[in-house]
């Protein structure tokens, strides 16, 4: 792997893990497309610990503030965040959590196996997308982050954890759940984006040995830096758009990836 390869899969990390595009899906598929050997685990690790680093960073403040407000210190915390989060945030975020953890912990190397097909990436990629898709469109009576229940954010974790489906994608199966809730565009993106920091961080702890054995060089640092970097400007971008249109555009370009690989596979 040379370093503008690090650099494109560290963008492709960065903007699909926060995009409801599924980076995993696109992690599989550029190597299948362009050729390129299987960068490792170290360079795996590098990537996750990118978008730790981005969601961190982006929503530093909302999580003291979360953390003030459930561990009773909410006026200590209030002036952190731009939102008065409720006390019970906190717990339901970390109870919309246990499943996908559990399917990380149980799953996630079956998964790495036996979900890697690029026909079952196109369905997951169509089919998740006409589903965001719909949820969108059928949006009525909505609720912001002040009114997520620990039933939705339970609900809401069972989708994402389907998402270690390649083509599921994390931030379009939870985008998706708590749509169908009746959660406005803006608050599914914001409690999305907050659900997947202890997912991300889990996923970076459980390889951080494997990385520290393996070592890492130039090509995980540029993996870092280009999915740090990219992943932050990805959650800005998300949350600017849906404030001001739909999440429709990802559903077309899901659709037309879905269509490409389809066409690639028969050509092949």
């Amino acid at each position: 792997m040379d370093l503008m390869q690090a650099i494109f899969l560290g963008a492709i990390q960065g903007i699909g893990e926060f995009l409801p595009i599924s980076s995993s899906a696109h992690l599989v598929l550029t190597p299948w497309l362009f050729g390129w050997t299987d960068p490792g685990l170290s360079f795996d690790v590098a990537l996750h610990f990118g978008t730790l680093v981005a969601v961190l960073l982006y929503f530093w403040r909302d999580w003291i503030a979360i953390a003030g407000a459930g561990l009773g210190f909410q006026k200590q915390t209030a002036g952190f965040a731009e939102i008065a989060y409720p006390k019970y945030l906190l717990w339901a975020l970390i109870l919309g959590t246990v499943p996908g953890a559990l399917a990380g912990y149980f799953l996630e190397h079956y998964a790495e196996r036996e979900f890697r097909n690029p026909l079952l990436i196109a369905a997951t990629l169509s089919l998740m997308g006409f589903l965001l898709f719909w949820a969108d469109r059928r949006l009525r009576n909505t609720r912001d982050m002040g009114h997520v229940t620990g039933r939705d954010a339970l609900l809401i974790g069972i989708a994402q954890a389907l998402a270690i489906v390649p083509g599921i994608s994390r931030s379009g199966a939870t985008i998706t759940a708590a749509l169908l809730m009746g959660i406005d565009r803006v608050s599914a993106a914001r409690f999305s984006f907050l659900l997947s920091t202890p997912i991300i961080f889990g996923a970076s702890a459980m390889k951080v040995n494997g990385f520290l054995h393996a070592g890492a060089g130039w090509m995980e640092l540029a993996g870092i830096l280009t999915a740090a970097v990219t992943g932050y400007l990805s959650i800005a971008a998300l949350i600017g758009l849906v404030n001001r249109v739909s999440y429709k555009v990802f559903f077309w370009y899901r659709l037309a990836l879905a269509l490409l690989i389809v066409s690639l596979w028969l050509l092949r």
